[in-house]
């Protein structure tokens, strides 16, 4: 039941609306005298249903027995009504949880994220009531990993690295540093962080070089996007032999990589035997410049390869640690 004190605490505001004006310069908070007030309904319940969903929501049970809820956003881009809908999310989820909320916010380029980061002061500038703080991470903050040691030491932040350095001029050395640590994880691992970075890259430039990475090697991939890139480059190779179907890898990331092939390089790779010098040649694909660029070191000497085929077991397994 409502006291009779409640009651007089706020109706007092309803009959002498210009008291806030006295109360507020006993505070010591300049707010102008009000020209007209309208009093308001005071009904806040909603009407009709109101669909608002957070992308993601977790609650968060840490050591120290201080839970917390984590809501997690993605923005694409600068959206003035946002901040809006992010206080009435933390407001809600507080009155429901009774946990306190964190909002972190997800971005790919640094304009966005730097807007996101601004503190939104909710109310009248002289006395903000609320003030929402999101968490940001995108391209401003998060480490550019292109060293497959450290990628492999976190893969979910090597992860989260491509996605937010999607359109970063370093991320071609990023994804190759995750590719190169995926090679040491297991599947339930890796094949989830293939699909993750590939729909994180969208259909940015950087897609088409992760699918590319990831057709080099897809002895270790079972995922769906290794799946789609064994059927393109393989199918025919498989019933074929193993050098037609590596050969028709090679072309086919080269024709992806938009980089032309004289008719004399696709005679030369669709001629060639040797499964072993094919994949090496497709592993060069991935980064060359021109076609001319995958037979980078074809032209040694007869000496040389001899030399190379004698210290081939022995540079093995370093080969095998540094990948």
């Amino acid at each position: 039941m409502v006291s009779s004190p409640h009651e007089a605490m706020h109706r007092i505001f309803q009959e002498y609306p210009g008291l806030f004006s006295g109360v507020s310069e006993v505070l010591g908070i300049d707010f102008a005298p009000p020209t007209s007030v309208t009093v308001l309904p005071t009904d806040l319940t909603e009407t009709q249903p109101v669909e608002r969903r957070v992308d993601t929501l977790l609650r968060l049970d840490t050591e120290d027995d201080a839970p917390f809820l984590l809501a997690v956003e993605a923005q694409g881009k600068k959206d003035p009504s946002k901040p809006a809908s992010w206080a009435y999310y933390l407001s809600y989820l507080y009155t429901k949880y009774r946990l306190p909320p964190v909002l972190l916010v997800v971005c790919q380029d640094r304009p966005t994220a730097e807007w996101a980061s601004r503190p939104v002061d909710i109310g009248p500038p002289q006395w903000a009531a609320l003030t929402l703080r999101p968490l940001v991470a995108g391209p401003h903050n998060m480490p550019v990993i292109t060293n497959a040691a450290e990628a492999r030491k976190d893969l979910a932040l090597a992860t989260l690295s491509a996605i937010t350095h999607a359109v970063d001029p370093d991320i071609g050395a990023i994804l190759k540093a995750v590719s190169a640590a995926l090679r040491d994880a297991p599947e339930t691992i890796a094949d989830p962080i293939v699909e993750l970075i590939a729909q994180g890259l969208g259909k940015l430039p950087a897609a088409q070089l992760w699918r590319n990475l990831v057709a080099v090697d897809l002895s270790f991939y079972k995922s769906p996007l290794s799946e789609e890139i064994r059927d393109e480059g393989r199918a025919e190779g498989r019933a074929e032999g193993r050098a037609e179907g590596e050969a028709r890898s090679l072309l086919l990331v080269l024709e992806r990589r938009g980089i032309p092939v004289p008719n004399d390089i696709r005679e030369r790779i669709t001629g060639c035997a040797d499964p072993n010098l094919l994949l090496e040649w497709l592993g060069r694909a991935v980064t060359a410049a021109t076609a001319e660029e995958i037979f980078t070191g074809e032209e040694q000497d007869d000496g040389q390869r001899r030399r190379d085929a004698d210290d081939e077991l022995t540079a093995l397994g370093q080969d095998k640690s540094l990948s």
